[in-house]
């Protein structure tokens, strides 16, 4: 539902409390005193059939018995008597519930799911169970167990735990940060993340968002609200819940499937959304005091000015070890100046101001962190009112607003108070301060990569799907789980991933025939069990290596049978496969694969590889899909990136080779969801390239999240939608047939371009403004889209140097997916050739697809064009009536 009846839940008329009575500390008592304390202005009716009136308010016994329906009902009764309270609350019209009982249970014939149901019987939206309630200062709403009101601010607070909600706001209370509002979200059975990401990013009252999560349900539309979110404002996400997967999931049997734990999936997640996570309540804590006070700014580069050398070498050290940027600084003859600058222990309030306004005024650094320790000749409160000061001159004179972090040790409350009334962030140590910068710098670069164009694809790129599918159809049918070593090859080939030649066969005598003519041509092979049941053959001696003669291949094939009808007597053995040897020489030994995770789906895995694979933990992990800017960046997170950038007289490995095998991964991940995990362990790198030594690959029968077979196109567990190739559409126009596609992210070059050859006048009835700057940021937000809640279709003709854009059309649907905007754009020099009629219908055609409702749209009414085109396809047309110079037209899908 996500936003749906969100102004009843945030700002209702009138609330009614169930459960509310005389006795003291109960739960239905506390939040009825806490909302006459917050004043809110509507009226609050207690509803408890035990008493006529509760501190002098009359007192009914339902909430049907209530003359107008409230908007808010507040429940804290025995979990019993629930479902009855929230399908009376529901029948009457009620907006919005918030359940604050807890242990309402999860089976089928437990008060929770039946609470559930008569919720969405009747389109009341739930917060909770096991909610601590919600708070919205700015409406003096305070309905909730929280043990102080919070103050009026522009923080969003939505937590899963109540108890990180309330500490949340005890940090913040002294400190004087305030909050736009505070959800305790408990089980979130209604009301999610995902719909409170919706709701806050689009409420003008919320500056950043601050996010508290156990675990995420629903995947896609998490990721699809976080990344809409995260593009508006800041958002900071702590994941409270970090425990390795339950026995209620499979385990997995790859490499690859161990390594993708579940925190590193959801920091993976995190970062793809363009999230700021934290690890833990304190970084949490920095991040809103700075977040509350300073907006994310360009660059990582920081100066560091202290009273003491020792205190600014730890600030330093903590930032370099963080990977931080210290500012290369130097005087006005343009000599080096150290960075940090010492001031010496006996500095007042005048060094710190001489010092801190040339720094304020400086190109060479991004932000400045002042560190000040309270000595017997250098007072904090004087210090902290000099920098406050000299911050507010420098802002006031018109010159860069450079943001300032302070550190006052002591936290003397004189000292805070100026540096908060000057907002600027203040920390009680250097290494909070630190984390405070690099918080921002983060959240940028988050920002950079969300609006980056990705470099595309090369165009001889082209997997065959239909090989590959016909593979795992075939082991499938034959009831198999695992790929075979020919079936494994044959899929990696289908996708351009190059590998080592192999013979599957199946008894010794072959295995030595096998080996004969590599042996008799100088070389040596490597020999390894075949069974389906063996998933890592070297954990039973099922690999031999370096086998120079057949009488070796002989003795090394009993010796692996042996021990392997030893070891794993059920196994089923099948043969032996037989490959040239390798030698690992200056290669770099690589993993790389898929992993399956119960939450997200399937992920795409990049580390170290080899036998330790799993103790070397140097792994990292990403969402598909993928494209080549986004793999590049994976490999650079491990600490193996390191070597394959070249040492001493080893050359660089082709790093760009391995991002073309991540990108082909994720795409056989999008192509087959089938695949559930895929191990190529070791992938061999060097500057050659890169080469698939051993893999495996398990497969299932295609189910969506719910155990069920998926429905409808595209894979059915990506978090993150594919590019949806299905739409690819030849259109018939009046000059001749035209290529259209969703846009690419690739496609940024493609569209200045045309904005280049689009008349001034027509750019112009198309934003409702002349446009002459088309930046990078700009262009991005065309081209970057999530293909679930924003689509966009371009139409192209191929040309001398390349395809050429016709046109465009986009849909943006709302946060509740149920109606949708539309933009359109066709060249000057193409408008009557039919192409804005079929870009329009194509763009119909998919929202029908999607379930959108309803589409939208505000046109110029001197855009007579575009006028006509919408009375062909149904549109209905109406004046604005706040500007008649609009015209706002809807048609049902």
């Amino acid at each position: 539902m996500s936003t749906y009846r969100f102004e009843r839940l945030l700002k209702p008329g009138s609330i009614a409390v169930v459960g509310a009575g005389q006795r003291e500390g109960s739960f239905g008592r506390s939040v009825f005193e806490a909302l006459q304390a917050s004043g809110f202005p509507g009226p609050v009716h207690p509803v408890n059939p035990r008493h006529v009136a509760v501190e002098g308010h009359p007192c009914v016994p339902r909430v049907s018995d209530i003359a107008s329906p409230p908007d808010l009902v507040l429940v804290a009764t025995p979990p019993a008597t629930v479902p009855g309270i929230v399908d009376d609350a529901g029948a009457s019209g009620c907006g919005a519930a918030v359940i604050l009982t807890a242990d309402l249970g999860f089976g089928p014939n437990d008060a929770g799911p039946s609470a559930r149901e008569a919720a969405r019987r009747h389109g009341l939206r739930l917060v909770g169970a096991n909610s601590i309630g919600i708070a919205v200062p700015a409406q003096r709403l305070n309905a909730s167990l929280l043990a102080h009101a919070p103050e009026k601010g522009d923080l969003a607070l939505v937590s899963q735990s109540g108890t990180v909600a309330a500490g949340v706001l005890e940090w913040a209370r002294p400190r004087g940060v305030g909050f736009s509002a505070i959800l305790s979200l408990g089980r979130s059975w209604d009301v999610d993340a995902a719909d409170c990401l919706d709701h806050f990013a689009a409420d003008p009252g919320t500056r950043a968002i601050l996010l508290c999560l156990d675990t995420v349900t629903d995947a896609r539309k998490f990721m699809s609200a976080a990344r809409a979110a995260a593009r508006s404002k800041p958002v900071v996400v702590l994941r409270v819940a970090r425990t390795d997967l339950g026995s209620g999931h499979p385990q997995p049997e790859t490499h690859t499937g161990a390594l993708a734990r579940p925190e590193a999936v959801y920091e993976a997640a995190f970062r793809r959304a363009g999230l700021l996570a934290v690890a833990d309540l304190d970084e949490m804590f920095s991040a809103v005091e700075t977040l509350s006070r300073q907006r994310p700014f360009p660059g990582r580069r920081l100066a560091i000015l202290s009273n003491g050398h020792g205190i600014g070498a730890l600030a330093a050290n903590r930032l370099t070890e963080r990977s931080g940027s210290l500012a290369a600084l130097s005087d006005a003859g343009g000599l080096p100046v150290p960075n940090p600058v010492n001031l010496g222990i006996d500095a007042g309030p005048s060094a710190f101001a001489a010092a801190l306004e040339p720094l304020l005024a400086s190109r060479a650094t991004d932000a400045v962190l002042a560190i000040h320790v309270p000595t017997i000749r250098s007072n904090a409160v004087e210090v902290a009112s000099a920098i406050s000061e000299t911050v507010r001159r420098a802002r006031a004179g018109g010159s860069r607003r450079l943001p300032v972090f302070a550190v006052s040790l002591g936290d003397t409350p004189g000292a805070t108070d100026l540096l908060s009334g000057a907002a600027i962030p203040h920390f009680s140590t250097d290494s909070e301060a630190v984390e405070g910068f690099l918080h921002l710098v983060r959240y940028r670069e988050a920002q950079d990569d969300l609006m980056r164009t990705p470099a595309s694809l090369p165009r001889d790129f082209a997997p065959d799907v239909a090989r590959a599918r016909a593979i795992v159809a075939g082991a499938l049918r034959q009831g198999a789980s695992w790929l075979d070593p020919l079936q494994v090859a044959g899929l990696l080939d289908a996708y351009g991933i190059a590998g080592q030649p192999l013979t599957l066969v199946p008894d010794i005598d072959a295995a030595a025939s096998a080996a004969w003519p590599i042996i008799a041509a100088g070389g040596s092979v490597a020999l390894k069990v075949a069974s389906p049941d063996i998933v890592h053959k070297s954990d039973i001696g099922g690999v031999r290596l370096d086998l120079t003669s057949e009488a070796d291949v002989r003795e090394a094939a009993r010796e692996i049978l042996a021990r392997a009808r030893r070891e794993r007597p059920a196994a089923r053995i099948t043969g032996f496969c037989v490959q040239p040897m390798v030698r690992l020489g200056r290669r770099i030994e690589l993993i790389a694969g898929i992993a399956e995770d119960p939450t997200f789906g399937p992920v795409v895995v990049f580390g170290r590889g080899g036998t330790a694979v799993e103790v070397v933990d140097d792994r990292a992990l990403a969402l598909p899909p993928l494209d080549l800017a986004l793999a590049d960046e994976l490999i650079g997170r491990t600490r193996v990136a390191r070597r394959l950038a070249g040492y001493r007289d080893v050359p660089p490995a082709d790093r760009a080779a391995l991002a073309l095998i991540l990108v082909k991964l994720a795409q056989l991940s999008a192509d087959l969801p089938q695949v559930r995990e895929l191990d190529i362990n070791p992938l061999l790198a060097d500057d050659t390239g890169a080469v698939a030594l051993d893999a495996r690959v398990r497969v299932s029968r295609e189910t969506g999240r719910d155990g069920r077979r998926a429905v409808g196109a595209g894979h059915p567990r990506f978090a993150i939608r594919p590019y949806p190739v299905e739409w690819e559409r030849t259109l018939a126009l009046k000059d001749g047939p035209a290529e259209v596609r969703p846009v690419r992210p690739e496609d940024e070059g493609m569209f200045r371009a045309f904005f280049e050859t689009v008349d001034p006048e027509d750019v112009r009835l198309r934003f409702f403004s002349p446009v002459k700057d088309f930046s990078h940021a700009f262009l991005a937000r065309l081209t970057q889209l999530d293909y679930s809640r924003a689509i966009a279709f371009v139409a192209l003709r191929e040309g001398a140097d390349g395809p050429r854009m016709l046109g465009a059309v986009r849909l943006h649907a709302d946060a509740n997916h149920e109606s949708g905007e539309y933009a359109i754009l066709v060249r000057s020099d193409l408008q009557g050739a039919g192409l804005g009629d079929a870009l329009m219908r194509l763009m119909i055609d998919w929202a029908g697809a999607e379930g959108i409702r309803r589409i939208e749209g505000t046109v110029l009414a001197e855009n007579r064009a575009m006028l006509a085109v919408c009375r062909r396809l149904g549109f209905q047309a109406r004046i604005d009536p706040d500007d008649p110079g609009l015209v706002k037209v809807e048609r049902s899908v």
